[in-house]
């Protein structure tokens, strides 16, 4: 036996490893960033369909190249609140069949043909790429030549490989040793254990193909490994899953119990089908029937074959799935806990998918949005009407508006750092951070005028019902200021801009009409000097809230001028 040969052969296997890791976080990044809007729309589509959940994971997994970030994203939207655990099964469901992609790549890789290999010609594109991001002046070219290059990279690691496996099978006690192990329980327990260790199911398959391929092990041996690898994936959500909520925890157990459902069951098919045949047929001489003479396409097709079997046995008991996880991981009985704030719509884990992280941005900030107008329309009640039942509400939402002013930003600044954003949602980033200070000053304002609230009940006073009537019209043209506001920042409508624009222009006027006729109330004695100041703060405080406004509408289409913060 030459140690040398096995030492060597050994190392540039790890190297090849190394390099198809890389090449696949290249290509999941810059492919994150290419088709960053339609993974924000698709995963948007959270709906009720099923199917529609499958094709949601099957296409993002194939979108970033890998499941793992798709299930912990899932998990993420299942902490929050934006999935159901049904809807979540289903996505994860997809991602096992979208995680397929690589392994029929490496497939068409490994297929020599009979002058040029098909692994040489792919392995170019890492040069092609290079030098596309290398002479690129625009973001979207240089993303492509990342994916060129990360594509390359792919078939340069697995030619390293596969020439490992080639040295390692000319050494006859390394095939011995290979040989010797045959369970199938440890062949899968072996590709959990290395697909946990490397946390990438797809490399543990491609080492089995490219083993297979080399002559090292057996078919039968590499569709084990694989079905391991399955096994194996299930760490990446399981950590995701037990350092979040009740429903994340669920959520990766639908995970675990999922994957391993299809590796039981194969494995009591595969058992059955010894013991019926004698040992005559089983899946490797099933596929070497199926695909004769391609053991890199026997070993990827029984890929594809597991995974859309399993996702199709199971998809009808989905339902008794998630029963099954709310029985295993129930709801902990508990007395009422005392307030914490909290993002709704965003997950540490989300930073693993940018793209879609700054799609939860921009929920979490319309919904900031929501607790400010709330706080204000609270305030308004309050200082007419003098009465504070809402007042424990109030202050639960001011204490979220002052959270979400700091941990929101700093969430922010995270992930605007992340190079494989487009321009455009770093654009978007920079911006959405004076929108958040914009919306939290909003909540200060409706916090000052809840403390003239407080100082008309101290000194015994109210509004007349004039200026009541006058505070009506201010709320009715700020909530139209507001509405036309948010439906121009979620949707990037400037019409809708325009319109709030109106209205605001409206609270102007009636900002300066309401300070006119309560001077002139004051002047003929018909209120004290306490209530016209309460009044006239509340007008301007009134104003101001419709500034920082339309400050949030200004940020979409560049409308927001560099001189211009009112």
């Amino acid at each position: 036996m030459d140690f040398l040969t096995i030492i060597t052969a050994l190392l540039v296997l790890i190297a090849g490893i190394g390099i198809f890791l890389v090449a696949c976080q290249t290509m999941s990044t810059n492919l994150e960033s290419v088709s960053s809007d339609r993974l924000k729309t698709l995963f948007a589509r959270a709906g009720k369909s099923r199917l529609l959940g499958v094709t949601m994971g099957t296409v993002g997994t194939a979108a970033i190249q890998s499941s793992g970030a798709t299930t912990v994203m899932v998990i993420g939207f299942v902490n929050v609140g934006i999935m159901s655990l049904a809807q979540a099964a289903t996505v994860i469901y997809g991602a096992n069949i979208g995680t397929t992609i690589t392994a029929q790549i490496v497939a068409l890789g490994l297929s020599s043909g009979s002058s040029l290999s098909t692994t040489t010609v792919f392995a170019a594109f890492a040069g092609l790429g290079a030098f596309v991001s290398l002479f690129a002046k625009k973001d979207l070219g240089k993303h492509i030549g990342g994916i060129l290059a990360g594509f390359g990279m792919l078939f340069v690691g697995l030619s390293m490989m596969s020439g490992a496996m080639e040295d390692f099978a000319r050494q006859d006690a390394v095939k011995m040793a290979f040989a010797s192990v045959s369970n199938p329980l440890l062949l899968v327990l072996a590709g959990a254990l290395f697909t946990a260790l490397i946390q990438s199911s797809s490399v543990m398959t491609s080492v089995a193909i490219t083993m297979v391929v080399s002559g090292l092990i057996s078919l039968n041996q590499g569709i084990y490994l694989t079905l391991g690898s399955n096994v194996g994936s299930c760490v990446v959500a399981i950590i995701a899953g037990m350092t979040s909520g009740i429903n994340a925890k669920r959520t990766a157990l639908i995970h675990l119990i999922f994957n391993c459902f299809g590796v039981v069951l194969f494995l009591i098919i595969a058992f059955l089908m010894y013991l019926f045949t004698s040992g005559h047929l089983d899946f490797g001489i099933l596929f070497a029937d199926l695909f004769p003479g391609a053991p890199q396409l026997q070993l990827a097709m029984f890929h594809t074959v597991f995974n859309l079997s399993t996702v199709l046995i199971i998809l009808p008991l989905t339902d008794i799935l998630v029963r099954i996880v709310c029985r295993i991981v129930p709801e902990t009985v508990s007395t009422t806990p005392a307030f914490t704030p909290h993002f709704f719509f965003l997950d540490e884990k989300m930073l693993r998918t940018p793209a879609m992280a700054v799609h939860q941005v921009k929920l979490e900030i319309e919904n900031m949005s929501k607790l400010a107008i709330r706080n204000y329309d609270r305030s308004l009640t309050m200082v007419t009407s003098l009465t504070f039942d809402d007042i424990e509400a109030f202050r639960q939402d001011e204490e979220e508006l002052d959270f979400l002013n700091h941990e929101l930003v700093t969430y922010i600044v995270r992930l605007n750092a992340y190079p494989q954003l487009s321009e455009h949602d770093h654009i978007y980033l920079t911006n959405a951070i004076r929108t958040v200070s914009d919306l939290e000053r909003i909540g200060d304002y409706a916090e000052n005028i809840t403390e003239y609230a407080d100082i008309l009940v101290k000194t015994g006073e109210q509004f007349s019902d004039v200026a009541k009537e006058e505070i009506e019209q201010m709320r009715d043209l700020v909530m139209n200021v507001y509405q036309f506001t948010m439906a121009a920042y979620m949707n990037n409508d400037k019409e809708a801009y325009w319109k709030a624009h109106e209205f605001e222009d409206k609270v102007d006027d009636l900002t300066d009409y309401m300070e006119t006729k309560h001077i002139e109330r004051m002047a003929a004695g018909l209120c004290s000097a306490t209530v016209g100041a309460q009044y006239i703060e509340l007008a301007s405080n009134s104003e101001r809230v419709s500034d920082h406004l339309i400050n949030v509408g200004k940020t979409i289409g560049g409308l927001y001028p560099k001189n211009d913060n009112k």
